[in-house]
């Protein structure tokens, strides 16, 4: 068993959000909020001046040299010695952080109502953290010594990267070197075989890797936010190979990238496609019922086929686990900042119109969720610095984008916007009302701590919607980190406590830490509900369902 530690965590200001990528942002939602923090001085001039007067006095600290202003642990901006070393650029870096701090302190202090604070530092973030001295030639020591030392050839290659970027990334500084990844060459390379495919999607069966295996077949549901393979990165990197070396018999979900033809797809029918693969799944394996393991969408989609079969008193089912979901917008930021009624209604036009979501516009609003991560960073090392971008796995992954159909863009705006899930009887699933306190399934929930997207509390606080037992993991990761998380990194650990009921904070308080990843204790709770081991399949499929064509498939390929 992992050791276990004390329980020291820093939680303070993880669940600040900005846009939701389902309603999006637009240029008039950050102009009106300007406009806001701008009134903000004439509604409350003595928070303006109490602001004031402390930036100007900590430039008079930092004149003499006194000033404690340090950037915080973590900040890669300034990481280069020359920042500590250098008095002019310490100076500076000292001047900046004292600026940024006071006016995102003033943003909160005008707004005495949470939404309109959230949203106001949220802006804020967005013109403190565009100005880092950082993001410039000559404020970045880094960028200069570049370009003295290659003669200028760094300005040269980062226009070249810049011009590029214009005309094929929509204006955005690319994240990956997407020439260095092929999905089922050094991507998605767990050998296996598509068994079974509709117009939704594909069913990939795994060739187990052990001579025994458990007889309870296991389904991953993936997102269909981005493509299945997230589950079967790289070999080390792979919950699928995980899975498989742990004796589990395994199988996907390759979800089909819709276009405007499917636009009327919709929850109803990705859990009805989902009902035909689970009998299939049973038919293959001869299992009375299966487990279900599905993240974020994902899971929202497998909440609502739970709901449909227990309204159905059906029980093909056995066990789910559930990672990095919110169900209800129990979390005051789940919703975001920017998400109203109005700001809702119109994303709901805007996908009708066309017919689905773009991922690039989801892609848009993840990246500006953390400016300093996923924009200003590739500003700096593609354009001032002149180096490719990064050839990382994950960040191919995110690249990989798909379309949301109109009818499940507008289902999902609804599990927040009305509550779809939270409320019996407000979701209906093939004639069926939808009550999630019925469903008593065993359940495993995994959450990040640092998640931006799908903030721990939320998920944590979504628990409580269902029936039955729950075990609640709290990862140390974000959100993709918390998937990705295979067993021997000395920095990862994970909380476990009593059964998620009352508040996160109190769960958190009595909760211990544990070293490693959460998946060696989630392989231990699987195999607890997963059956007698036999031996394992020679083939893969069977009569009635004999392989298609071999993994990753075909669908994973279409864009």
């Amino acid at each position: 068993m992992p050791t276990e530690k004390s329980n020291v965590i820093p939680l303070e200001g993880l669940d600040i959000l900005g846009p939701n990528p389902l309603v999006g942002l637009s240029p008039a939602d950050i102009l009106q909020t300007m406009q806001r923090i701008a009134g903000g001085v004439l509604r409350s001039p003595q928070s303006a001046l109490n602001r004031e007067m402390e930036f100007v006095g900590a430039l008079l600290s930092i004149l003499t040299g006194t000033a404690e202003i340090e950037a915080q642990k973590g900040d890669k901006r300034f990481a280069d010695p020359i920042w500590s070393k250098n008095p002019f650029y310490h100076m500076s870096m000292q001047a900046y952080l004292a600026w940024s701090r006071a006016m995102e302190g003033f943003a909160r202090d005008i707004e005495p109502d949470r939404a309109a604070q959230r949203r106001a530092q949220f802006v804020m973030s967005l013109l403190t953290e565009a100005s880092a001295p950082t993001n410039t030639l000559l404020g970045n020591p880094a960028a200069l010594k570049a370009a003295l030392e290659s003669g200028g050839q760094s300005l040269a290659n980062g226009l070249c990267n810049l011009l590029n970027d214009l005309a094929t990334n929509n204006a955005m500084p690319a994240q990956v070197d997407k020439s260095k990844f092929k999905v089922g060459g050094n991507l998605a390379m767990s050998p296996g075989a598509v068994v079974w495919r509709n117009e939704v999607l594909e069913l990939i069966q795994y060739t187990p890797q052990t001579t025994e295996v458990y007889a309870r077949p296991h389904l991953i549901v993936p997102p269909q936010i981005n493509k299945y393979y997230v589950f079967d990165l790289a070999p080390g990197k792979s919950i699928v190979e995980h899975l498989l070396k742990q004796g589990f018999q395994t199988f996907i979900v390759s979800w089909r990238n819709p276009t405007a033809e499917q636009r009327d797809w919709n929850m109803e029918t990705y859990v009805s496609s989902l009902l035909e693969a689970i009998e299939t799944v049973r038919a293959i394996t001869g299992s009375q019922d299966v487990n279900l393991h599905a993240a974020c969408s994902g899971a929202i989609t497998i909440s609502a086929l739970l709901g449909y079969l227990a309204a159905k008193k059906e029980k093909p089912v056995y066990a789910v686990s559930m990672m990095v979901a919110v169900l209800a917008p129990e979390n005051e930021s789940l919703l975001s900042a920017f998400a109203s009624k109005e700001t809702i209604a119109a994303a709901r036009m805007a996908s009708a119109a066309k017919g689905v979501l773009e991922g690039e516009e989801m892609s848009r609003i993840f990246a500006w969720m953390r400016p300093n991560d996923l924009v200003w960073n590739y500003w700096v090392n593609n354009y001032l610095l002149g180096n490719p971008p990064p050839a990382f796995d994950v960040l191919y992954w995110n690249s990989d984008t798909t379309r949301l159909p109109a009818g499940f863009h507008s289902d999902l705006l609804d599990v927040f916007g009305i509550e779809l899930l939270r409320k019996p009887g407000t979701l209906s699933i093939l004639g069926e009302s939808i009550d999630l306190s019925v469903v008593d399934v065993d359940k495993f929930v995994v959450a990040g701590v640092t998640d931006h997207i799908t903030p721990w509390k939320g998920v944590f606080q979504s628990t409580a919607l269902f029936g039955g037992s729950t075990e609640f993991v709290l990862s140390s990761s974000g959100h993709i980190q918390s998937l990705i998380n295979p067993p021997g990194n000395p920095r990862a650990r994970y909380y476990l406590g009593d059964s998620p009921t009352g508040s996160p904070d109190a769960w958190l308080a009595s909760a211990r830490e544990h070293s490693d990843s959460w998946w060696v204790h989630w392989a231990e709770w699987l195999a607890a509900r997963s059956g007698e081991k036999k031996p394992a399949p020679r083939e893969l499929g069977n009569k009635l369902y004999a392989p298609i064509v071999a993994a990753p498939g075909e669908y994973v390929l279409k864009q």
